[in-house]
């Protein structure tokens, strides 16, 4: 059952109420269990990546009143949290996804799918940067090999026409970066994705600026590379991580 998709921050940037929020989240107190005046949640969070969005997150959920534990475990994206008090389970998955990451209660079918479907939209983004990266470079390479010979006509062309493939490229291949970053800066925070985003986007855009001017220099290659090279070690981590909860899960069975 996925009770709510990714939620929008507090503050409601949005325009969301907080009760239209609640309505989105649903109910997750169905999924609390009660142990005496102890309640525990287990809740699947998405889009950590790294030891400090994990302490993060942590810090968010201890920073509750009530809450006497809160871990998170970066390979598998469970959580678990557990409280004394009136606080609701809405709260903890508000904290959390107040900063920026998707959360939805833990449930093995669905982290196992979600976990597919990253996976496989990674390998895609990655074909397609590692494509356009390919054709760049040769005509990168015709304009290296060329210099001080090459007509200005002739390598703006090869520049605009690098730039022509590179553009849709770098849509595609960086939205899993983009997208992640737009997410925490929405929410007033930052990742390892912001930097990215902006090297990518500052980059192409100088090297737009260089070829509408006649520069003599363009960046689209670097632009696509960067991504290749980063969606390797995305894909690489995202297998790693699939592969890693499988085998907690059967070991836990």
């Amino acid at each position: 059952m996925n009770a709510f998709a990714e939620i929008p921050v507090p503050g409601c940037p949005s325009g969301l109420a907080p009760a239209s929020r609640d309505a989105e989240l649903g109910n997750l107190d169905v999924f609390v269990r009660r142990q005496g005046k102890l309640s525990r949640l287990e809740l699947s969070v998405r889009g950590a990546k790294c030891g400090a969005c994990l302490a993060r997150i942590e810090n968010a959920a201890k920073a509750l009143p009530g809450v006497t534990e809160a871990r998170l475990n970066l390979s598998t994206g469970r959580m678990g949290v557990a409280w004394t008090g009136p606080l609701s389970a809405n709260d903890v998955a508000r904290a959390i996804s107040g900063l920026g990451y998707g959360v939805s209660p833990f449930s093995a079918d669905d982290t196992e799918t979600d976990r597919a479907r990253e996976e496989k939209s990674l390998l895609q983004a990655l074909g397609v940067a590692g494509f356009a990266a390919a054709n760049i470079m040769l005509l990168s390479v015709a304009v290296w090999g060329g210099a001080g010979e090459m007509g200005e006509a002739t390598r703006r062309t090869l520049h605009a026409v690098s730039g022509l493939i590179a553009f849709p490229a770098i849509i595609y291949a960086g939205r899993p970066f983009f997208l992640s970053a737009w997410r925490v800066l929405k929410s007033g925070h930052a990742n390892m994705d912001v930097p990215i985003s902006l090297a990518v986007a500052l980059a192409f855009l100088t090297s737009v600026w260089e070829t509408a001017t006649g520069g003599a220099h363009a960046y689209f290659d670097a632009c696509v590379m960067l991504l290749f090279f980063l969606l390797i070690g995305r894909f690489l981590d995202a297998r790693l991580r699939r592969r890693a909860y499988a085998a907690a899960h059967g070991l836990a069975a």
